[in-house]
This record gives structure tokens, sequence and C-alpha cells, in this order.
């Protein structure tokens, strides 16, 4: 009798209070949960590989998680992304960093290796690179009166690099694809053998503007593989820096995308709210952007009495400042004839993708990690997490703004009970290799880190998952049919991270 498969759910307390063991499935259970993936009844998480196996996470409609293993020893395993698209980009960096191939994928091309390397799947079994790479092989479009416009990788302002390949109709887009990795920066592989400490460092340096949920989603892996306890207050310091970290990504965000449709004034008036969010940060943690201050076992800095009073009258400000500046965005009609209906997503394509963040909650895909798989301290904290269906880039603005409000609420409340007691303890030593998993809420969505240790504390293996994964690809969706002038404001409104996609 074949196998069938059932997952076995994990639940939000014991995801981060205890190591995980991965569910290990043949390849008949695992291509069967790639089915219920493609049939809507499960939500992909995450796909990764080690030497010799591929791990998948996924959520069930309950909001539990599950963590599926199939050997690949062979060199190859049952290819997600054939039934699942958003499987796909997960399997290439998988075939270029390992060699190990997904059957029957869709899409064989490379993702991250752009023959610069000078080897072929630098983890895997690994083999001189050809000299001369073909050019990469962008898909194919017909149609009459078509062309094509390159943009990128290297772009006029001060970002990351990315290419993108319009073809076009007159001025209407007609296909979009991306191509990223430029920012490949191998970090699974400077992680490997590396002690704890310095991959705290390295999850950290992921993607820079949201240091605090990689580094706290690191430390959730890493004390749930060696069960360490943290104290609360260092969990609610946390959260307190993470809530920040959100306030000032929002605010730069709404400033940029308005600035994006020829505002200037709100993006300026953002950048003044958001300078001041940085400075209080510098002020209270010793960072603007707070990175270190988060590590495994707890955090690196207090706050005292003043610094507590310098983070009162932030919020302070901020609630005085904002409802004008979102009276100003809401009334201005030329502002709004260029976000209303311009890059719509909608919700099936969301829910399909499992975007998370401010691009899922605006397309109606109600998931915050805080909520559905909660850990402390927003599990004592009073939040909503607000919701929309528009899809739209307007929708999008209106998410982060009222996601701010929500952020203001909630430092106001951690600042408020701010538990005593130490910020910090030691790791408990691993006696045996185990397996950690890490699930927090950052500023674009649900970022995800599996980490296993070997029986000496240092890591083995890893493997970051930001939510530009999930989030790159319906970009590309949402462009299609407007035109090639709106793409800025519908890439700004996604905000997708280059740095943290490209690992």
């Amino acid at each position: 009798m074949p196998e069938t498969f059932q997952l076995i759910p994990i639940a939000a307390q014991a995801l981060r209070s205890r190591p995980i063991e991965a569910q290990r499935v043949s390849r008949v259970p695992w291509s069967q949960a790639a089915h219920q993936l493609a049939e809507g009844r499960l939500t992909l998480l995450g796909l990764w590989a080690s030497p010799s196996a591929v791990s998948m996470a996924v959520l069930d409609g309950a909001h539990h998680l599950g963590l599926l293993r199939v050997d690949a020893r062979r060199g190859s395993f049952p290819s997600v992304g054939r039934l699942h698209p958003a499987a796909q980009r997960l399997e290439r960096t998988i075939a270029d960093l390992y060699g190990i191939i997904p059957e029957d994928a869709p899409d064989t091309r490379p993702w991250l290796d752009h023959g610069c390397w000078g080897l072929t799947h630098p983890m895997g079994e690994t083999a001189p690179q050809p000299e001369a790479p073909g050019p990469y092989a962008f898909l194919p479009v017909e149609g009459e009166s078509l062309h094509q416009v390159a943009v990128g990788p290297v772009h006029a302002g001060i970002i990351e690099p990315g290419h993108f390949r319009f073809t076009v109709q007159g001025e209407t887009v007609v296909r979009l694809e991306q191509r990223l990795g430029y920012t490949h920066k191998g970090t699974a592989s400077l992680m490997a053998g590396a002690p704890v400490a310095r991959g705290a460092q390295l999850a950290g340096r992921s993607s820079g503007d949201s240091t605090v949920a990689y580094a706290w989603a690191f430390a959730q892996a890493v004390e749930a593989a060696t069960a360490t306890q943290v104290p609360d207050r260092a969990l609610w310091l946390r959260a307190l820096m993470a809530e920040l970290e959100r306030l000032a990504n929002h605010l730069g965000d709404v400033g940029a995308i308005c600035n994006d449709a020829a505002f200037g004034m709100m993006l300026a008036q953002c950048s003044v709210l958001r300078e001041r969010v940085l400075r209080t940060c510098d002020l209270c943690f010793g960072h603007r952007m707070m990175r270190d201050r988060v590590v495994p076992g707890g955090v690196a800095q207090d706050v005292d009495t003043a610094r507590v009073q310098a983070l009162v009258d932030l919020v302070a400000e901020i609630r005085a400042t904002l409802p004008s500046l979102v009276a100003l965005y809401d009334k201005v009609a030329s502002l709004q004839d260029r976000t209303v209906s311009t890059g719509t997503l909608t919700e099936a394509l969301a829910r399909r993708f499992g975007a998370g963040g401010f691009v899922g909650r605006a397309a109606g895909r109600n998931f915050d990690t805080r909520k559905h798989l909660p850990y402390a301290p927003y599990d004592q904290l009073q939040f909503r997490v607000p919701c929309r269906s528009e899809g739209d880039v307007n929708a999008r603005i209106w998410q982060r703004i009222e996601e701010m409000e929500e952020s203001l609420s909630l430092i106001a409340q951690i600042l408020a009970r701010l538990p005593s007691g130490p910020i910090a303890v030691p790791l408990t030593p691993p006696d045996a290799s185990r397996e950690g998993l890490g699930l927090v809420e950052g500023f674009r969505g649900d970022v995800l880190i599996w980490v296993a240790l070997d029986n000496r504390g240092r890591i083995a293996h890893s493997h970051m998952r930001d939510p530009s994964w999930f989030q790159w690809p319906l970009l590309e969706a949402v462009i299609e049919g407007n035109i090639i002038a709106d793409f800025p404001l519908c890439n700004k409104s996604f905000n997708c991270s280059y740095s943290g996609q490209d690992l």
C-alpha cells in the first residue's frame, strides 16, 4: 500500500522552546505535500538544502508549522516548483549551491550563480566552472509591436543591484522578468563551522534594514536548539527594538513612495521623523540600526530611565505629527491618481505565494507571525493586525500607516510594562547535534531562520529566508498591464530586499 502524507504539526510554543525534529518522509509523501501546497491546503514557509537532504517548512490552515525532510544523497529530489511556483527560485538556489537537482523542475536556469564563482555548487560536490558561461536565457515573449527595455543591474540611485527586463507594447508592460543574485555573499558558507556569536553577526547583516528581525530569528533558532530560557526583560527589549525598526522603515517607505509619484514634500517630512527614530535608537541602544544588539541568550544593551523617557517623548512626537501627514497624503488628488488602482495584487495570488508582511496583508492575506505564531512578549500585548483588500499601491501605503499606529501603541505598552531583571543568560551547552527554527515578524514580513548545531555548539548548517523570496515574483505579476513609468512606484511600494534574497 503506498505511503500517504500526513503533516505532523508543531505548535508555536513548542517551535521556540525546544529543539525541532524534522518529519522525515520518502519521495511519495514529499510529492503529496507539494500537491497540498498547489491546492492551497498548505503554505510554503521555506525550502532549503544541506549536503544530503532537502527540507521544507510549511504552514497548515490552523497556523501550525511542519518541517519535512527528504533524502537527497542521490543528488536529486522531487520538484516542488513543478506544482507550486513559489518554490521555483528556492529550488534553483538549491541547485546552484549544492548541485542537488529538482526532478522535472519547470525552470532549471541558475539563480544565484552568475558564472563568476570559479566553481559550481560550492556547498556540495564542487566542480570547476566554465570559463565563459552563456548569456542568461530570459523567457521569450511573442507578439506584435513588442520591444524590450533593460534596467539595471546598476541604477541611478544608491540602491542594490538588480536587473529588470521589461517587454512592452508602447508604454504598457507585457512582461517583467527579474534577475537578482548580484549581491550574493555566501552567508551560508560563512556560517558553516562558525561559533554562534559569529553566526549572530552574519545574520544581522543579511539585510541591513531588518537587522533586528534577522538577529532575533537567529537567536530564536539557537535558543530553541539549546533549550535556553531567555530572561523576560530581554524579550521585551527585543520587541521594543523590533517595533522601532518597523516604525523607521515604514516612515521611510511612505515618504519614498510619494516621492516616486513626484510629491517630494512627503519624503521630506517622513524623512525627518525617520531620522528622529534612528537618532533615538542610537541614543538608547548605541547604534542607529540597532545592529548586534540582539544576541543569542538575550540582548547586549539595557535602557535606563532617561532612555525610556527619550522613547516616550519620541512616541508622543510622532503621534502628534503623523495625522497631519496622513491627511496630506489623503487629500492630494494628483497623488491618489498615481497610487489608486496601480500595481494591484489579487488576494488569490498573495495566498498562492504565501506573501507576508504589508504586501500580503494589503491584498487580503491576513497573516502576522506575532499574532498567528505568537512569541513573547507579543502574546502578552494588545494589538491588532490591519488588513486590507484592494492590493494596490495605495493599499500598501495605508497598510504601512496603520501598522505604524500599531507599532506606536506597542512601544508605549512595552515602555509602560518593561519587566526588571537580567538582559542575557549563557546558552545551554548542547549534549548532541540539535536543530532550531526561528520565525520573527520583520517589517517586510516573516523572517525564517533554520540552524543546525553540532555537538560542540558550533553551526553545522543554516538557512535564512527573507520574506522577499515570496514577494519579488509578485512584483513581476502586478506590473503587467501598467505603464512602464509606474514601475518605480510599484517597486518601492513592495520594497523587496535584494540582499536578503541574495543570501
